[in-house]
């Protein structure tokens, strides 16, 4: 095997921020046709937004909105898989899905280039914030944070999906690129809720970069971020029965856009606007990672025997007095 192999290999991600309106289908159709246009542009991969079928319904609860959820594999990865095939085209999209009466996942699937399912992720964070209500719909992950090998064409690449809330965790970002993770993809719907937009959205939005370039920086790795864009009030049209336009209330969510991907140093290569669909195309040079890596070997210089109390919820030293005190 040729020993440079990696160190020169490269690949060409692409990062579809979209605008979601009511309708599923037609949601799902436009989403389509942005994969076409990343295969066209020679794309090799391809990221689409956290439950881009539909507007962010995790608004309110409402039993109803259960109905559109649909298993894995099933419909939606059926007509992903077409496209993947018919492009030569690797393909992250996350679902909604149906494991089982009663028990719904935020579900990040990939499809290789063949069509084949190379894996899924079930989102493993789960917030519950006003408009955000995910804890309603959505049972914790339980498959572990991971990292596949997908075939992309003629080339393959190495990734990891994390969905969202997991962008603000460190550990998720670390156990999905110790498995070899070229790049960490995080399917995302994050807004600014208005009346907060003017005082503090830039200070958000800011935060929200910082935090997955240090994931990148840590790692060592390649990370994107793919966001949606626009106003919505999760207005979403069933497929059956008398209710059509299902609608939160209140002052809805500004989705804030700013796709992006960064590089192995946390620089950013590519950056979307934050309120028009873009479809956003990016390099992953692997040489850049090995070059990182050997310059900042954060991987080299961990203290792995020294991180035990990471699996702990919170060192309270109060509660640790006490524990020694009864040894």
């Amino acid at each position: 095997m040729n020993p440079n192999v990696t160190t020169t290999r490269r690949y060409t991600a692409a990062l579809v921020q979209m605008s979601m309106g009511p309708d599923p289908e037609a949601n799902f159709a436009r989403a389509l046709g942005h994969i076409r246009e990343a295969a066209r542009r020679g794309a090799h991969i391809v990221c689409l937004p956290e439950l881009f079928r539909t507007q962010y319904f995790c608004q309110r609860e409402d039993l109803r909105l259960f109905d559109l959820a649909e298993p894995i594999p099933g419909p939606s990865t059926e007509q992903l898989a077409d496209v993947a095939r018919e492009n030569r085209i690797a393909i992250v999209a996350s679902l909604f899905e149906r494991r089982a009466p009663g028990l719904y996942h935020n579900t990040a699937v990939t499809l290789d280039a063949e069509g084949k399912i190379a894996g899924i992720y079930r989102k493993m964070h789960i917030p519950d914030d006003p408009l955000y209500f995910e804890k309603y719909y959505f049972a914790p992950g339980d498959l572990g944070f991971q990292a596949l090998n997908v075939k992309m064409g003629l080339e393959f690449g190495r990734i990891g999906t994390l969905v969202c809330w997991d962008q603000w965790y460190p550990e998720g970002a670390r156990l999905t690129a110790l498995q070899g993770a070229e790049v960490l993809f995080y399917p995302t719907a994050i807004a600014w809720h208005p009346a907060e937009k003017e005082e503090f959205g830039a200070a958000q939005y800011d935060a929200w970069q910082t935090i997955q370039r240090a994931h990148a920086i840590a790692n060592g790795v390649y990370v994107a971020a793919v966001n949606r864009a626009g106003h919505e009030h999760g207005e979403v049209r069933l497929a059956h029965g008398d209710v059509l336009g299902l609608r939160a209330s209140g002052p809805g969510l500004e989705f804030w856009g700013g796709s992006f991907l960064a590089d192995p140093f946390g620089r950013v290569i590519a950056k979307a606007s934050h309120d028009a669909e873009q479809v956003l195309l990016g390099e992953i040079d692997l040489g850049l990672i090995e070059e990182t890596r050997r310059n900042w070997p954060f991987l080299r210089d961990r203290r792995i025997d020294a991180y035990a109390p990471i699996t702990q919820r919170f060192l309270d030293p109060v509660a640790q007095r006490a524990t020694k005190e009864h040894k």
